[in-house]
């Protein structure tokens, strides 16, 4: 039986699960000299939000036919998945501690389906998650199943054709049953993502592609879950979420600094990074 997130949590647990998050995110990725920190932080609470409150998913049956799908399009978000996944049940938190080790499938970017609970595709390589997120929510309209697809972008893959491709496709069939969240932190790997590729206005594009769009504070779990019911709600369109957030988002030395794209802390910068994320 599938199953909304259990008991729907007030904002408050859902922001001490938040902060829970932040914290073993970055003991893990420190121990493990895994990088991606700032982009990992920056949708934490987009990532709570899905599996606390809008994923129809059951952590003890993961293969369920009529589950909802959530696909990872920014895969280097990989090491905040794997710990909402087991926070949410999906597998013991104990794994995470082989999180980087040779012959571990926890690392940067997720596996294939089947080494790892929860896990709907191996990506990585950007501009794959929607189209293969629109290919499943075209499979389960074929086998009328209820079933709906999310897949969480980030703003520098928008650069990516495959995924206006899959944008013009999903709003010309109609595949009202397809979110996209776009985590908007105007960074990507080599500078400000409007100047790499000049990205605004960015949900005016996904509106005059056919889309449902809308913008929120990334950060606000009021908001996103207000902006999942808006999408949910919507019978004609495909609908994008253009979620603004802060790169490193928590840590106050990371906040919009593109420099923890792949670094990751020492020691002391561990030690102030935790204890700052203690005291929030």
């Amino acid at each position: 039986m599938i199953s909304a997130a259990p008991g729907q949590p007030n904002p408050v647990e859902l922001s001490a699960t938040a902060l829970i998050l932040r914290q073993r995110l970055v003991s893990t990725s420190a121990a493990a000299k895994i990088p991606h920190l700032g982009s990992c932080l920056s949708c934490v609470e987009l990532l709570v939000a899905l599996y606390w409150q809008e994923l129809h998913v059951d952590p003890a049956n993961p293969e369920d036919p009529d589950r909802d799908r959530f696909l990872l399009s920014k895969g280097h978000g990989a090491p905040i998945l794997f710990q909402v996944l087991a926070e949410r049940g999906f597998f013991p938190l104990e794994r995470l501690d082989d999180f980087g080790k040779a012959g571990s499938v926890f690392h940067e970017h997720p596996p294939k389906p089947g080494y790892i609970p929860g896990i709907e595709a191996a990506t990585g390589s950007l501009g794959h998650g929607l189209p293969m997120a629109l290919g499943m929510a075209l499979a389960a309209r074929i086998q009328q199943r209820p079933s709906r697809c999310y897949a969480l972008l980030s703003d520098g893959e928008c650069n990516e054709g495959s995924i206006w491709e899959a944008a013009l496709l999903a709003a010309s069939q109609k595949v009202h049953t397809l979110t996209a969240i776009i985590d908007f932190n105007k960074w990507q790997a080599t500078g400000r993502s409007q100047e790499v590729m000049a990205l605004d206005p960015l949900a005016a594009k996904w509106e005059a592609f056919g889309w449902h769009a809308q913008e929120i504070d990334g950060h606000d779990l009021a908001a996103i879950a207000q902006a999942l019911a808006a999408a949910r709600a919507e019978r004609e369109r495909p609908s994008v979420i253009v979620a603004h957030t802060v790169k490193g988002k928590g840590v106050s030395f990371m906040e919009d600094n593109n420099n923890w794209h792949y670094r990751t802390p020492n020691p002391e910068e561990l030690a102030a990074a935790l204890a700052e994320l203690e005291a929030a």
